[in-house]
């Protein structure tokens, strides 16, 4: 099965080319010009590629926008703009950024980089402890009774973040920044109430959690 691509690009002549040698490498690419509709296909896609530089709301706007509508799905963005500032903006939410001009062969390699970081299998599911989740469903689902956990927006992408970055200790300030979009305060609670509350739905102790651990001093971890 071909890899879907959301490509958003307002320039015909780079949005021309991409897309045709893309197809060439075998992925199914969608093209949009605007972020106009492209939360309607972002659920869908395996990568979104963006430029920062669109009609209408900017890139980073529609990227964060993306990303709080599909959490689990990839973005690289697009610029020719080289200033680090920039750079650190669109490294809030997306997962790599890649300056302009470029190589085709780089973007093929770096969105190859990415599905083989952020990847699902094949049927959509990921398994971790007694919970079955399904990003693209937006669901969780107890194995134990087959029943789907219910959850808010921010708590299946705090869980997905969390499943992306596998193994790794993830800080509160790198969970808030990825998951909120927002520079972290320091002080700030919210990753901590987000998470008692996510510990409560899928721990099946949450006074001793076996999913997403603390790690004292520097933040939580979900076990590989």
């Amino acid at each position: 099965m071909a890899k879907r691509i959301l490509y958003i690009e307002d320039d015909a002549d780079i949005g021309g080319w991409v897309k045709e040698d893309l197809e060439s490498r075998g992925y199914e690419v969608i093209w949009l010009k605007s972020g106009d509709g492209a939360a309607e296909w972002a659920a869908d896609a395996d990568v979104v590629v963006l430029d920062v530089m669109l009609p209408g709301l900017d890139g980073f706007t529609v990227g964060q926008r993306l990303k709080k509508e599909a959490p689990g799905v990839p973005i690289l963005m697009l610029s020719a703009r080289t200033a680090v500032d920039d750079k650190l903006q669109g490294l809030r939410f997306a997962d790599d950024y890649l300056t302009k001009p470029f190589h085709p062969d780089e973007l093929a390699a770096r969105l190859d980089v990415l599905q083989r970081r952020y990847g699902v299998p094949e049927e959509r599911e990921i398994e971790c402890g007694h919970l079955i989740v399904k990003p693209e469903l937006h669901t969780v689902i107890d194995s134990r009774t087959g029943e789907e956990i219910p959850m808010t927006p921010k708590q299946l992408q705090i869980l997905l973040y969390f499943l992306r970055n596998r193994g790794l200790v993830l800080t509160k300030e790198q969970i808030y920044e990825a998951v909120w979009g927002e520079p972290y305060l320091e002080g700030d609670k919210t990753v901590n109430v987000h998470i008692r509350y996510l510990r409560e739905k899928i721990e099946l102790d949450p006074g001793n959690p076996q999913i997403i651990e603390t790690i004292r001093g520097i933040g939580y971890r979900v076990r590989k």
